[in-house]
């Protein structure tokens, strides 16, 4: 009885085995509800058990969302590697660290498409498109102030806008006594046989050409 721990002893220095088979039978209990780490060939109830200790939500849809990267097929995946929620939000967290100046960049990206594609539909294609902005630069240049210039063409209506706003304008040409005029019918028929009308087709020529007729017949 050397080795045997008093505890499992009687009063006579003998077994008790009452004793050892009360606390043979608390060791047990104990160890079945102790969580095992689960490998390769732990079965489900392992895994389950052991998700379940550390936090594993019991379904997916536990599991926080993110305006940016909630998709339902990602936080399956979570789920199925057996990540807890504050594992979660901290890869949304560290995403979002990493990944926001990159959208920013692709939102901006997509806004200025969006932005070309319907200034294309307005002016009727691409070329006709850089004819007028150039048109509308000149113009900007000219008659407006710079800010106010800038801040109206930060948006597609509003180069719509500065375009509208400079087919208004009265087209006029400078007499001999270099006198701004009005232009009539034979001034803008003469302005057509210059070379920059109908060879050089110049944007601006034309468009105040176009313009006076306009503002004559319309």
């Amino acid at each position: 009885m050397e080795n045997v721990p008093e505890k499992f002893l009687d009063d006579k220095g003998e077994l008790n085995t009452s004793a050892l088979v009360k606390s043979y039978c608390e060791l047990e209990k104990k160890m079945s509800n102790m969580i095992s780490v689960p490998n390769d060939d732990s079965d489900e109830n392992v895994k389950q058990k052991f998700n379940h200790a550390i936090g594993v939500p019991e379904n997916a849809s536990e599991y926080p969302t993110n305006d940016l990267f909630d998709d339902e097929s990602v936080r399956n995946k979570f789920h199925e590697i057996g990540l807890t929620k504050k594992q979660v939000e901290q890869i949304y967290s560290i995403a979002e660290e990493f990944l926001q100046p990159t959208l920013k960049n692709l939102f901006e990206l997509q806004n200025q498409t969006n932005a070309i594609n319907e200034l294309k539909n307005f002016f009727g294609g691409t070329e006709k498109m850089n004819d007028a902005l150039r048109e509308i630069k000149a113009f900007g240049e000219k008659y407006l102030p710079a800010s106010a210039f800038e801040e109206l063409c930060a948006t597609p209506q509003g180069i719509q806008g500065v375009y509208k706003m400079m087919q208004s304008f009265e087209p006029t040409v400078l007499t001999d006594k270099n006198v701004s005029e009005n232009l009539t019918d034979d001034m803008l028929r003469n302005m057509m046989r210059d070379p920059k009308y109908w060879r050089d087709q110049d944007p601006e020529y034309v468009r105040k050409i176009e313009n006076g007729f306009k503002k004559l017949y319309s």
